[in-house]
């Protein structure tokens, strides 16, 4: 069985190397609305600032550590994000291409997340040096670095993270059992992703009554969540029950996927492919 798995993390990480350049120029151009986006938020705080010459925080956040928060929720999504993962699997359903993983000893959950490992193995890897240019000209804004315990709890969420976000998305795929067509679905499901994970502003901007429902949904966790760890914005028994969470919703996610897939295979079809 190991064996089996490490030979498709080997094939899918050699096939991945092999686009390394275009993982590159992709890296680098998913960097460039990263100055829009700093441009967009000095100005708001030279607004704040105006407005009353004594603010520099906004929600607890002072200038530079919402730059340093914005940089960080990129290598959040580093890990979380599943480009193509729902469509591909609902895809899969419809053209009957489902197949090949029943008729091999082969299993389809697993055999995506090791497929998704290497990915994100090679996307790191190709990636490093822009995001570590990036990171050089911006290190301004990181007044301190973490300490080995808030280390320790950023790396575990950010491994976290990658598993809430491969079940999250496997669940929407699986969804294709049911639905023919699971585009307006995506559609709906990344948006939202996008506003309440917290990669556009840290959700402490919203209000407290909203933020406290946010915080328990399985989203913060792949974008919000490691990037406070790692400013220090969540510590002590907070930290504590965040991973214990988002462990939970690991374990949730991961069994209601195996739940849609074997209700799903009940009534499926195989037309096609």
């Amino acid at each position: 069985m190991f064996r089996k798995y490490f030979n498709i993390f080997r094939v899918a990480l050699i096939e991945r190397l092999t686009y390394r350049s275009d993982f590159l120029l992709g890296s680098a151009l998913r960097l460039l609305p990263m100055a829009t986006t700093i441009l967009l938020w000095n100005a708001v705080y030279d607004g704040a600032r105006a407005d009353d010459p004594q603010k520099t925080e906004l929600s607890g956040y002072r200038e530079t550590e919402m730059i340093a928060y914005l940089l960080l929720v990129h290598i959040s999504r580093m890990f979380s994000s599943m480009p193509g993962l729902a469509g591909n699997i609902a895809l899969d359903i419809r053209e009957g291409n489902l197949k090949k993983y029943l008729l091999q000893p082969l299993d389809m959950i697993g055999y995506l997340i090791v497929y998704r490992v290497a990915h994100k193995i090679a996307y790191i890897v190709t990636s490093f040096i822009p995001y570590a240019v990036l990171f050089f000209i911006c290190r301004s804004n990181f007044d301190r670095l973490p300490d080995l315990a808030t280390w320790m709890a950023y790396v575990v969420s950010l491994f976290l993270a990658f598993l809430v976000g491969f079940y999250f998305e496997a669940c929407i795929g699986m969804v294709g059992f049911w639905l023919l067509e699971v585009t307006s679905l995506l559609y709906i499901v990344n948006t939202l992703n996008y506003f309440i994970s917290g990669h556009m502003f840290p959700l402490d901007l919203l209000p407290s009554g909203v933020v406290q429902v946010m915080k328990y949904l399985p989203f913060q966790y792949m974008a919000y969540f490691p990037a406070a760890v790692f400013l220090g914005k969540i510590q002590g028994t907070a930290l504590l029950e965040g991973l214990f969470v988002e462990v939970s919703w690991a374990l949730l996610l991961a069994g209601l996927a195996r739940v849609l897939y074997n209700m799903g295979l009940r009534r499926y079809s195989a037309y096609g492919g």
